[in-house]
């Protein structure tokens, strides 16, 4: 069985990135951006959660004293 030659996947590694990391830097130079971004207010209505409206007290299985 004839061995596998591997001196060449370093060259080939190495220019798949390169190949990857070009393709990717043109992909995103087509995304158009805002230039300057202004944040948005956006009014959430409060709602009142169950627990906010009563005080509600936990209380505690009564102790079994053994004697």
């Amino acid at each position: 069985m004839p061995q596998l030659n591997t001196s060449t996947w370093t060259m080939v590694i190495m220019s798949m990135m390169l190949t990857l990391f070009i393709m990717f830097q043109l992909k995103t130079l087509t995304y158009q951006f805002p230039s300057n971004p202004q944040p948005s207010q956006s009014k959430q209505p409060k709602q009142p959660n169950s627990w906010e409206k009563k005080w509600t007290k936990i209380y505690s299985p009564p102790s079994q004293h053994l004697h």
